[in-house]
């Protein structure tokens, strides 16, 4: 691990800015009218009217309308990352931890790997890794103007209008843009979480007016749930559909609108908060396992290198950069190299022979250990899965899947790799 990550065996992503301009939305006017009346023997009657912004009145609050039009200039013309965000710890300067960085990584270069589920310590660094990954990540092309980041070449990724106006033979405009990470507060509402319809355009327009949320925002994108053990329930029923599909539906009023919705799901808990039910857990690819670091050096270091962030973020960032570049160029390169990346229909058995007698429920263990050994491959810089790269990644993508009973922990990983060792000896 300690080579594949660089001199120091931590590291941090910064997320890019995505600030939008002034808005183009239009505003009416809610005027409050009193008028006298008898309420409770009070002259007192209250009636809301909405007129037409003209002459701003004493009383008055600005509504803001619902629009479905993204101004093409808001998603081009960006904030720069570097003045505009607040700083980010860097991955490389993360100590330790190896398991949860390599899974992330893992997840970076074969996003159909499903994600990671990162448990753990509380006070483990665990959402301050998942947030550092933003400086590593690479850039993707995008419909420029278009809230769903449509693919300009692949439909599975376009949302409904790009693809009908690539239909068309029009020429859509494309812009590169960094892979955008959102976090999914656990207040969040639904309609904030999926979107939402406004009624009174589509009643008096006859126009599907719809404002995007945080799926959309999302999609071809990392959607980070910290604490999503304590996720509401209903939340989860969203997620759960959202990713089974790849895509999100909004019905309300029989109005009916559909949008592309394929995120890497990260999230993170910690355990003794409460378990993560299991149809929700299956969708995670992988599961990291964090501990609390006991070498009094190691905690030492974690601490010093803490504070130096803290009083002079920039300068420690600028210590870093070197190892942050090398980083994301081998990210990217392994990106490149990943579908030149083969495995032996050998390998393929065994690896089906370890899920089968492990009584792994479906197929979804065998898939994804097959692309997280290659995505390992391909950041060792290889063109050929081995059995080693095999015994890293197997434990982190089965041992979530061996609960059969909802009142065990999951497993270590312990009966995986004796399992493994007793198939691939």
């Amino acid at each position: 691990m300690a080579s594949l990550l660089g001199t120091s065996s931590s590291a941090i992503w910064a997320a890019p800015s995505l600030s939008s301009s002034s808005s183009s939305s239009t505003h009416s006017t809610a005027t409050i009218c009193f008028r006298p009346g008898k309420i409770s023997g009070r002259n007192f009657n209250a009636g809301i009217q909405m007129r037409p912004k003209k002459n701003r009145s004493r009383y008055h609050v600005s509504v803001m309308n619902v629009a479905t039009e993204i101004n093409s200039t808001e998603q081009v013309e960006k904030f720069d990352s570097k003045k505009s965000a607040r700083p980010v710890y860097p991955f490389a300067a993360i100590v330790g931890q190896d398991e949860m960085k390599l899974c992330l990584l893992l997840n970076v270069i074969d996003p159909k790997i499903g994600g990671v589920m990162i448990m753990g310590d509380r006070g483990t660094g665990k959402s301050t890794t998942v947030r550092s990954l933003v400086d590593l990540l690479p850039e993707i092309k995008v419909v420029a103007g278009d809230p769903y980041n449509s693919d300009p070449i692949d439909p599975e990724f376009m949302g409904v209008e790009v693809r009908e106006r690539v239909e068309k033979g029009e020429k859509v405009p494309v812009i590169a843009t960094k892979i955008n990470m959102v976090d999914l507060p656990l207040g969040a509402t639904e309609d904030r979480v999926c979107g939402t319809i406004d009624i009174e355009k589509a009643l008096t327009e006859g126009v599907k007016a719809f404002e995007p949320g945080l799926l959309a925002k999302a999609n071809r994108g990392i959607l980070y749930v910290d604490e999503v053990n304590l996720l509401d329930d209903h939340l989860v029923d969203v997620l759960l559909d959202s990713a089974a599909s790849g895509w999100n539906t909004v019905e309300r009023e029989g109005i009916s609108i559909s949008h592309p919705a394929r995120f890497i799901l990260i999230g993170s808990g910690n355990p003794e908060e409460g378990e993560l039910r299991p149809q929700l857990l299956d969708r995670f690819g992988m599961h990291a396992q964090v501990g609390t670091v006991r070498d009094a050096d190691l905690r030492v270091k974690i601490v010093e290198e803490r504070a130096r962030f803290d009083s002079d973020p920039k300068d420690f960032r600028e210590t870093y950069k070197t190892e942050q570049d090398k980083l994301q160029d081998q990210i990217s390169t392994a990106r490149a190299n990943l579908s030149s990346v083969q495995i032996d229909r050998e390998l393929k058995v065994k690896i089906s022979r370890v899920c089968s007698e492990l009584n792994v429920d479906g197929l979804r263990g065998d898939i994804v250990t097959n692309r997280a050994a290659k995505a390992l491959a391909a950041l060792k810089g290889k063109d050929r899965v081995t059995p080693d790269d095999v015994a890293t990644v197997i434990p982190n993508c089965l041992r979530h899947r061996l609960r059969k009973d909802p009142l065990e922990s999951i497993d270590s990983g312990v009966l995986v790799s004796e399992k493994f060792a007793e198939i691939f000896s």
